[in-house]
């Protein structure tokens, strides 16, 4: 692909640093009293998820990533991998489950998911910012607990486990949060 020069950073960038793609989180111009100015980046390594700051001058450049965003589809779970279905192409494609990590905690097979392409090659999926499981255990809710902000564990059908209000019962559908995992509604 081509070159971005410095001047040109900027947050949501894909590029390529020893081999590996990255995507830019923040990017700050620093111009100080003598010599060049000076951009201060933050970097998230795509296939890893570790971070990394690192500071360039005004005449720098990097390689720009090929790496792109396709919906789709997770499929079902094959031992150690998860086999998600990309929806412009159909083809299939599997991920590790150290690759994943806690995101699948809130997917049941068929939910819509966003799939991370570098080079061709499927890298990452994104859960939706906000999926609605129904609730398969929780306590009943403790007479006279009334107060405000009274939670209690429930567990979800996909087997994670939340704090909800004291008013939602078993067979209850909620709206989770993906990100932070935390309750956000009671969906009738």
């Amino acid at each position: 692909m081509g070159t971005i020069n410095a001047g040109e950073f900027k947050k949501g960038i894909k590029v390529i640093i020893d081999g590996e793609p990255y995507e830019m989180l923040e990017s700050f111009f620093v111009k100080p009293g003598k010599g060049q100015a000076l951009y201060r980046t933050k970097l998230r390594n795509l296939l890893k998820g570790s971070q990394y700051e690192k500071t360039y001058r005004s005449g720098d450049a990097l390689e720009a990533a090929d790496v792109h965003r396709n919906d789709g589809v997770y499929s079902y779970r094959d031992g150690d991998n998860y086999v998600f279905m990309d929806n412009s192409n159909f083809e299939q494609h599997s991920l590790a489950a150290e690759v994943v990590k806690d995101d699948m905690r809130w997917l049941m097979e068929g939910a819509t998911v966003g799939l991370l392409y570098w080079n061709g090659q499927l890298i990452s999926m994104s859960p939706p910012q906000q999926v609605i499981l129904k609730v398969t255990y929780t306590e009943p809710a403790v007479r006279g607990n009334t107060a405000t902000n009274v939670t209690k564990p429930a567990t979800v059908e996909t087997g994670a486990e939340i704090q909800v209000p004291s008013f939602i019962k078993e067979g209850d559908n909620v709206k989770i949060d993906t990100e932070s995992g935390q309750y956000m509604e009671r969906i009738q």
